[in-house]
């Protein structure tokens, strides 16, 4: 039994006739007018049911059967031309209960849960009596008007506010990033990174068209390894190392690296953070007093301040070398030193600089919160 009818006064199917009749109306509009026609049952003719008048119409049987639900529901114009009477919704989520969502998101979550969620909102409010029910896709529209992501949070190095040492440090920094090219007096950035030695324990799945690679899940820990990086920002070069452990002698030894790799140079500006191991100590502690005195007198060291290792441009060589290179399992140490001599080789190749554009100037206007206010 057909659940919608069609039944067409004179003057509907006059004008449907008109429409289909004449060539000035849009597609759609004629063809939901021959739907009509086909199935009035006002007429003496033979019913047609929906499936026969979809055939010869060639459309679905949904279609035919949308097109009487709008006729019988809301009438010709709406059958025709798609356009259904205005809605009007009551919105739950007013104002003052926007902004509790507003404030619990930007909360500390309930004991047990890591962060709010959309559904962690929802019982919430509830649970609040701000509203009797309420979905979680209801409350979605809060955060997403407002731009806020609960859910969501970015690791972000963050700096002292009000730190004399601090922007000391930093302007210091920004000051040695000034200097022109200097082939007697290079800057250089030097920075380490710890890696995993993983080995696969079950091939992986190559990729194919439509389908990514696969890689189980399951792997073999074989270890660390730590990856030594100096660049020299202006000119496109640097020097990689990888060692078993990251000691202060292992740390001396690749300054004498450093060293070797400017034999011309009258002395080394070398751009580090301040870590323990990052001092001339560490030099007496690898070389006779002699030579580390020698080696310690071809340097001028610079440290970027605590909390601010963005300062330190060989991260950004770092973060290169890593996704190129080492972003991937690899299980022995013999195989990082090869793939990373070969990536810096390429690297060299390119001569690939970092275009620094940071300056004092910028940090007292960008990073004025951080400067220690001055009293009158």
């Amino acid at each position: 039994m057909e659940k919608y009818k069609v039944t067409l006064s004179a003057e509907e199917r006059a004008q449907l006739d008109a429409i289909v009749s004449k060539g000035s109306h849009q597609s759609q509009k004629v063809l939901n007018a021959l739907i009509l026609l086909n199935c009035d049952i006002s007429v003496d003719q033979p019913r047609r049911p929906c499936e026969e008048v979809a055939q010869v119409l060639h459309v679905s049987t949904r279609k035919v059967e949308r097109v009487k639900k709008r006729f019988v529901e809301e009438g010709l114009d709406v059958a025709l031309n798609k356009q259904p009477a205005e809605r009007k919704y009551e919105y739950k989520v007013d104002g003052d209960l926007e902004a509790q969502l507003i404030a619990m998101s930007c909360g500390a979550p309930p004991e047990g849960h890591a962060r709010w969620s959309l559904r962690l909102l929802a019982r919430r409010v509830v649970e609040l009596e701000y509203v009797d029910q309420i979905s979680y896709e209801t409350v979605r529209r809060a955060p997403k008007k407002n731009e806020l992501k609960p859910w969501a949070k970015d690791g972000w190095v963050i700096p002292p506010q009000g730190n004399a040492e601090f922007v000391a440090a930093m302007e210091n920094v920004l000051d040695v990033y000034r200097r022109p090219y200097d082939a007697a007096h290079p800057v250089v950035c030097m920075d380490e990174t710890p890696r995993q030695l993983i080995r696969q324990t079950r091939d992986s799945v190559p990729a194919a068209p439509g389908r990514p690679a696969r890689e189980d899940y399951e792997y073999e820990r074989c270890g660390v390894c730590n990856v030594f990086m100096a660049n020299e920002p202006l000119a496109g070069r640097r020097i990689t190392k990888v060692t078993e452990r990251k000691t202060r002698v292992d740390w001396a030894h690749f300054l004498q690296d450093i060293a070797g790799s400017y034999p011309d140079a009258q002395r080394i500006t070398l751009v580090m953070d301040n870590l323990n191991t990052h001092s001339a100590a560490s030099l007496y502690e690898a070389f006779e007093p002699e030579q580390a005195k020698a080696l310690w007198d071809r340097f001028e060291f610079v440290y970027t301040p605590k909390h601010g290792s963005w300062l330190n441009m060989a991260e950004i060589e770092l973060n290169v070398m890593v996704g190129q290179c080492l972003n991937r399992r690899i299980d022995s140490i013999e195989t990082v030193r090869t793939e990373v001599a070969a990536w810096q080789i390429r690297r060299d190749n390119l001569k690939a600089k970092i275009d620094w554009q940071f300056t004092t100037a910028d940090a007292r206007i960008k990073l004025r919160r951080l400067y220690p206010t001055i009293g009158s």
